[in-house]
């Protein structure tokens, strides 16, 4: 079908809904007298349809990009209609946020240049010899014309990744390839993960495949923290951080801890822990007002305040997860892995929920300062040897279940292992299950009730994938559940043998 005719497909499946046939000032009440169902099939329809609109939406800016560069000058596309820039014109008529203009016309370039690769495959089909070569990023291209992606998906995912690095000893076309791969997996990782992990995972995957610029990464970030304060016209005062990469994920468990009964925190805490936490939720203040406390309350305790004092039951603190040896056999403190000339560790550490990574330096320094915890796994990520048989899981099991899943399994969600509760998807007491790694995942206190309340079950044959079946009657296939952990990458990674080797 043509793209006027996806267009006008859209349009049918809504205009079944005599309930939306009205004036847009009487909208609201059309779709009010809608049924569940009739909401969930409109709202699919619109989803859709607004996918359609996206993709002519992006290839003309692509086009108005193209024809409004500084070589044009005043006579460009965007300039004579009176506009600075192409990003000017497009916030202009559609009335976005700037930095959603930025993102429509980058990505409408990225849909041009994949163009013009095509474009220079025809010329070389006709005349052999010529230089056709592929962007890395075309499959993402052709992914949001094929409505796999959202312009927005594809943004995160050449955010995230960059463009391929120039590395020594290694021909240009064999890095572009890996890219081109690596953007490839996202694509099928896009349709089971919110636009931020999507972002997060390709930030990861860039750093595994390319761990000599996470070190030049990570020195960026951390020459860019700073702290400033200033005092406005009303006499308050303001304060503005820009924080480094782990100091950011230490504040960041800083404020999950303190606040994480406010959000959805595991419910199955001891008498003390629940009634500290009834209190917390009963505190009239808001979160800002407990989270500028609580930053309050660091500063005048310091050093010497004990942690519960502070934290409450759960103290701070963050644990990153790198793979023992990934990548080469050379040895290193620990035998963390192979080394490059500068003696700098060739591998890269991540936070369980993989929002973070950090390079083989701050590893070094994170070891000497706090140690290990060794994780032992197969060849497929499962988690073993962690300790077995208990009514509830250990916490050297939620270790290992956070290091496998990073965070809960439910497709969409977002919430971090600290969040989650250790589902037994065989039960403890109806099917006699047991409290084994390969038996047990991750889910936050919300998806773990509603799993149980409304009839879903999760499955799983022997070592392969979770499977999330719907109630019974639904008649939906099972979904395979995907982990959210940025060391996925390590068992199920792009191309790249031998890169991670010791100069």
């Amino acid at each position: 079908m043509s793209f006027i005719g996806d267009l006008r497909d859209g349009v049918d499946r809504l205009a079944q809904f005599a309930e939306l046939d009205c004036e847009a000032t009487t909208l609201a009440a059309g779709a009010s007298a809608l049924s569940d169902a009739s909401v969930r099939e409109a709202f699919t329809a619109v989803a859709d349809l607004s996918r359609h609109v996206q993709k002519l939406e992006v290839a003309l800016a692509g086009v108005i990009a193209r024809r409004s560069t500084r070589a044009a000058g005043h006579a460009g596309l965007a300039q004579t209609g009176g506009f600075r820039t192409p990003v000017h014109m497009v916030q202009e008529i559609t009335g976005i946020p700037r930095s959603e203009a930025i993102r429509v016309v980058k990505v409408g370039e990225t849909l041009a240049e994949g163009a013009d690769a095509e474009d220079s495959r025809v010329v070389d089909d006709a005349f052999p010899g010529g230089d056709a070569r592929r962007p890395w990023h075309e499959p993402l291209g052709a992914a949001l014309l094929a409505g796999s992606i959202t312009h927005a998906q594809l943004d995160a995912i050449r955010r995230g990744l960059g463009e391929p690095p120039l590395i020594e000893g290694r021909a240009e076309d064999d890095v572009v390839e890996v890219w081109r791969v690596a953007a490839a997996q996202l694509i099928d990782e896009a349709p089971r993960c919110t636009v931020e992990d999507l972002s997060a995972s390709a930030r990861a995957v860039r750093d595994a495949i390319d761990p000599a610029g996470a070190e030049a990464r990570w020195a960026e970030h951390y020459q860019a923290r700073s702290f400033r304060m200033r005092i406005d016209a009303d006499g308050r005062t303001h304060g503005h951080i820009v924080f480094d990469d782990v100091t950011a994920a230490f504040w960041q468990s800083v404020m999950d801890a303190a606040l994480r009964p406010r959000r959805g925190g595991p419910r199955f805490v001891s008498a003390d822990e629940a009634a500290q936490a009834q209190q917390l939720s009963d505190d009239p203040r808001t979160n800002e007002q407990l989270a500028f406390d609580l930053l309050a309350d660091l500063v005048r305790a310091g050093a010497t305040a004990e942690a519960k004092d502070v934290f409450g039951t759960k103290q701070a603190g963050v644990r990153f997860v790198t793979i023992r040896g990934a990548g080469g056999t050379g040895g290193g403190a620990g035998g963390l892995g192979a080394r490059d000339a500068f003696g700098r560790l060739l591998a890269v550490a991540h936070t369980e929920d993989g929002r973070v990574s950090v390079p083989g330096s701050v590893i070094d320094r994170m070891v000497c300062e706090t140690g290990v915890v060794p994780v032992t796994v197969d060849s497929c990520g499962n988690p073993l040897d962690v300790g077995r048989e208990s009514r509830l899981f250990t916490p050297a099991q939620r270790t290992a279940l956070a290091v496998r899943d990073g965070g809960c399994m439910w497709p969409g969600c977002d919430r971090p292992p600290l969040y989650c509760e250790a589902h037994h998807i065989d039960e403890w007491c109806a099917d006699g299950g047991r409290t084994d790694i390969d038996r047990g995942i991750l889910l936050c206190a919300y998806h773990h009730v509603h799993l149980h309340l409304t009839g879903w079950k999760i499955v799983r044959e022997g070592q392969g994938a979770f499977l999330l079946v719907p109630p019974p009657g639904e008649g939906s296939p099972p979904i395979e559940l995907r982990s959210k952990a940025p060391l996925r990458w390590m068992f199920d990674p792009p191309p790249r043998t031998g890169w991670r080797t010791a100069a």
